[in-house]
């Protein structure tokens, strides 16, 4: 284990916050929060559950999966509690599944930090395949092809395929054929896809909805998701996951629920209480999903603006609360002050301009990549009183202190060498 490393995303975030506290002034967009308030259902969910100090059964209690399989049997995905595990954070369950399946995992490139360093941890080969120019988070059909054919002659097993939609780090959801196509080659293939729907919640335009490789795939798609992102509640680590029915799916979920019961042995019971609350989804918490989605969509429309203003091409965001901007229109100018790959621009916007972003190389880019991630969410306040005021003005555009860091933001970034 010698030589390893804290997750980058988790290092900045540390990072900026020492800097801050030594008086720094920065406008932090280098941490994937949903920096809003506990909704206050939730915590009286939290406070009804605290007596509950038993170990309780691995897989969860009996009503929480109850309360997980309706949530995702209202997304058309049929499913029976005895399909569903629940633990502290989708995380364990990712590297669960990393370490009960065999062969080496195919990953877009660019993805969530944590899917390539979790398949190595558990002694496998992650193979990035670039992302079509669409989305992000699920890779270009064509390379994905090429890539496991390449694999195999090197000796390599491709066996797993994570997909994420909408994805971190482009803020992007993947269209209903472009699934399909990597269904039917997850098919021909004999893979298991891994469908990351943590954010799925957060899809910004009203109406919209995205089709779920388990739709397409029932039999071999494992699918995760979690409390950490459209409520907001990271700290409480909640997470799911789906399994396929039938007996190969029920295999895999009794290995999972092995790994489980060696590492993390069940989900709190308080936490277990505010679960069953929220996958049940009342009125009220359907209601606030709505309402956040569309704050998330807001400001990230608003970020994406000011980084194409500033010279970067980027997808628009459909989901979650990223932008992934590619400065490549400005890498003469760029590699004239000294800057030519994503590490740097990623030190010389910290240093010299006060905005700390996550360079894309972390997600699995191409080094040389002018590219980085901006997790917009990181706008909405540092207190909880200005978090409450963002997620309940009419317009979080005009809330004070979102459009003063707007504006240090597009100031910041007009300093850009041209």
């Amino acid at each position: 284990m010698a030589g390893r490393k804290i997750s980058p995303n988790l290092a900045l975030d540390q990072l900026v916050a020492q800097r801050i506290a030594a008086g720094e002034s920065i406008v932090h967009l280098g941490f994937g929060e949903s920096r809003l308030p506990v909704f206050p259902p939730l915590l009286r969910a939290l406070t009804e559950g605290g007596d509950r100090n038993a170990y309780g059964p691995v897989v969860g209690d009996a009503a929480t999966l109850d309360a997980v399989a309706g949530y995702f049997s209202r997304r058309r995905l049929p499913t029976e509690a005895d399909q569903v595990i629940i633990a502290p954070g989708s995380k364990p369950l990712l590297m669960a599944l990393q370490l009960v399946v065999g062969g080496d995992t195919l990953l877009a490139a660019p993805s969530w930090v944590t899917y390539a360093p979790q398949a190595r941890l558990a002694g496998k080969t992650a193979l990035g395949v670039p992302v079509p120019e669409s989305c992000g988070g699920v890779p270009d059909p064509a390379a994905l092809r090429e890539t496991i054919r390449a694999a195999r002659v090197l000796g390599h097993d491709p066996r797993l395929l994570v997909l994420t939609s909408p994805d971190n780090p482009t803020g992007t959801h993947a269209p209903d054929d472009l699934v399909r196509e990597l269904c039917a080659i997850a098919e021909e293939e004999d893979l298991l896809i891994v469908s990351d729907e943590i954010y799925r919640d957060i899809l910004h335009t009203p109406g919209t909805d995205l089709l779920s490789p388990a739709e397409v795939a029932p039999r071999r798609t494992v699918v995760l998701t979690g409390l950490s992102k459209n409520l907001a509640l990271g700290g409480w680590r909640i997470g799911a996951a789906r399994f396929p029915a039938g007996g190969w799916g029920e295999r895999l979920r009794a290995d999972v629920a092995s790994v489980a019961s060696e590492i993390w042995s069940t989900l709190a019971g308080p936490m277990q209480s505010v679960a069953r609350y929220a996958f049940a989804e009342p009125p009220e918490i359907r209601e606030r999903l709505v309402e956040d989605a569309a704050l998330h969509g807001a400001v990230a429309g608003a970020v994406h603006r000011i980084m194409v203003e500033a010279g970067a091409t980027c997808r628009p965001p459909t989901g979650a609360f990223y932008v992934y901007p590619d400065f490549a229109p400005l890498r003469e100018p760029l590699a004239e002050q000294g800057i030519t790959d994503g590490a740097g621009l990623q030190r010389y916007l910290l240093e010299e301009l006060g905005i700390a972003v996550l360079s894309g190389h972390h997600f699995g880019d191409r080094p040389e990549a002018l590219r980085f991630r901006a997790a917009t969410s990181m706008l909405y306040g540092e207190t909880r009183e200005q978090q409450r005021q963002t997620q309940t003005a009419a317009d979080p555009l005009t809330v004070p202190h979102v459009a003063d860091a707007l504006v240090r933001i597009e100031q910041a970034l007009a300093k850009l060498p041209r």
